[in-house]
């Protein structure tokens, strides 16, 4: 058995990542919990408002969760700092399944009304504090026990946690979903994975519990060089607080989107613009994880030769430049008919400007009733891309589908008229399974989760090598949480959001192509190389 220069054996070490590891993987699978179910999630505890604005409400419930996690990097930052990177995030493993358990436990807002929704994202928020402390314990943990020159690697293995966690939360709901049949998984199954993951905590618990405190606090610990006020000594002396900005600006923000996009926008669009069948969509999505997972790794490795910096900004340039081109690949591999019907009879609303309304109710008491707004909430809830041109003020509002024009008047009549119109274009309802060209899909979506292991394999040995020992814990649990909660934790909200505005069911992705690009020339001009930094 061979040891490194500290008198650690392989087995140690492999113990080390494996525990880590496991238990960030269980706080991700209670996290992601959340989004994969969103629309079902909306029926049960928004049931009160428009489909629409249901939809968009639950997805910013989920990321209600991103949104507090800068904040529980603060305190368990800061925790992490003073009494140890081991105990403090067995904390955050305790807080993040109790809460998740009593998701499932939750009742509906049929039987409790608006309270419903509020103690689901009183849950949410636990969660997010939790998750703010847990990822950055689990790297600063890691990072501190690998041998020079291994950094990247070592730490690539707590990066895989998301995907993998993610995975195991597709495979649970697929798993259900298709033994008790999707009307049952709908009305009281989608509970179930909330509530194993009581089972999951305890183990997890166990396994946290067999590993000994960090070595390089120990020995901060035994010198007595630890920092009294971490969170003062990390963002109120500039020095370091310039690297928090150059860390969250040059790196972590591109970073996020990126993520977010390639894992659940990917999804979302699959589900809610395409058409296609929630559990065909997760199988296709959770192949394509379990094909890019490696790469994780392979990229962490990879970061210990060339260095972190060209990983990461390689891979906010493809994702940039090639988003817009592979979500309509995705548009013609997953629902052919839908990409056909586009091209051959598009979609306009001409109305006057001044009766249309941006559609996005929050506390469900706005009534869109303006013809404008009938059509676009219609078009945009059928997942029908279609341009706005503006009419003549006090005009009447029509809609054109190929060369057939509408009028609006009455919400149901015009639905009606549309849907039989839309069919006769060859807009479909919903995405045809025999049409899925399932390979092409599963490709596209690999070359999206790929994009995310070139920029989140490397990042966490990144962030530990920016900051010094003493307040390591902290300085980098902020700008990863902020960047990850907020820049990539409101990303599904906020495209969705985009596309319901705009009609075009592209126009989304706007928003993570100018992160991902201003993170690449900050991050070109600003963020320092650190593959040959001391821990120390």
């Amino acid at each position: 058995m061979t040891a490194d220069s500290n008198g650690r054996t392989r087995r140690q070490d492999a113990l080390v990542i494996g525990a880590s590891s496991l238990g960030t993987v269980f706080e991700w699978y209670d996290f992601y919990l959340y989004g994969l179910l969103a629309a079902i999630i909306s029926e049960q505890f928004f049931s009160g408002v428009d489909p629409t604005t249901g939809f968009i409400f639950a997805l910013a419930a989920f990321a209600a969760g991103f949104a507090v996690r800068p904040f529980g990097a603060l305190v368990f930052g800061r925790l992490g700092d003073l009494v140890g990177r081991k105990y403090t995030f067995l904390v955050t493993m305790g807080l993040m399944g109790l809460s998740t358990f009593l998701v499932g436990l939750l009742p509906s807002y049929a039987s409790i009304g608006v309270a419903a929704p509020i103690l689901l994202i009183v849950l949410r928020l636990v969660q997010g504090l939790a998750l703010g402390g847990e990822y950055g314990g689990a790297a600063t943990y890691v990072a501190e026990h690998a041998p020079d020159g291994r950094r990247g690697f070592y730490t690539s293995w707590i990066q895989t946690t998301a995907t993998l966690g993610l995975f195991a939360a597709l495979l649970v709901v697929i798993g259900i979903r298709t033994t008790v049949g999707e009307d049952a998984f709908r009305d009281w199954a989608w509970r179930l994975p909330f509530l194993l993951s009581i089972l999951l905590l305890g183990v997890s618990l166990w396994i946290r519990l067999q590993l000994a405190e960090s070595p390089a606090f120990v020995r901060m610990k035994e010198e007595g060089t630890r920092s009294k006020a971490p969170i003062r000594e990390a963002f109120g002396r500039w020095p370091n607080l310039k690297l928090v900005l150059i860390a969250l600006f040059g790196a972590v923000a591109g970073q996020a989107v990126v993520w977010y996009t390639g894992q659940f926008y990917a999804l979302f669009f699959l589900e809610r613009v395409v058409k296609v069948d929630p559990a065909a969509a997760n199988i296709m999505i959770a192949v394509a994880l379990a094909l890019a997972t490696p790469f994780f790794i392979l990229f962490g490795w990879l970061s210990d030769k060339i260095g972190r910096k060209p990983i990461i900004m390689a891979g906010l340039l493809l994702a940039a430049a090639t988003y817009f081109p592979l979500f309509k690949a995705l548009t013609v591999a997953a629902n052919p008919a839908l990409a056909a019907a586009q091209a051959s009879a598009p979609v306009t609303v001409v109305a006057d400007p001044a009766t249309c309304a941006f559609q996005f109710d929050p506390v469900g008491k706005s009534k869109f009733e303006s013809p404008c707004d009938i059509a676009n909430s219609y078009l945009a809830k059928s997942g029908v891309s279609y341009a706005s041109q503006d009419g003549a003020a006090g005009s009447a509002t029509t809609v054109r589908i190929g060369a057939t024009g509408l009028g609006v008047n009455d919400a149901k009549a015009f639905e009606a008229q549309a849907r039989a119109a839309l069919d006769a274009a060859g807009y479909p309802a919903k995405a045809d399974p025999a049409a899925i060209n399932r390979p092409l899909v599963v490709a596209i979506l690999f070359l999206l989760v790929l994009y995310v292991t070139m920029v989140y394999g490397p990042i966490a040995a990144l962030l530990v090598e920016l900051f010094p020992t003493r307040i390591r814990y902290t300085s980098m649990s902020l700008p990863y949480h902020i960047g990850n909660g907020w820049f990539g934790g409101f990303l599904p909200a906020t495209a969705f959001a985009i596309v319901a505005a705009t009609g075009n069911i592209y126009s989304g992705l706007w928003y993570p192509i100018i992160i991902a690009s201003a993170g690449l020339i900050i991050g070109l001009l600003l963020l320092p190389e650190t593959r040959d930094r001391s821990l120390d």
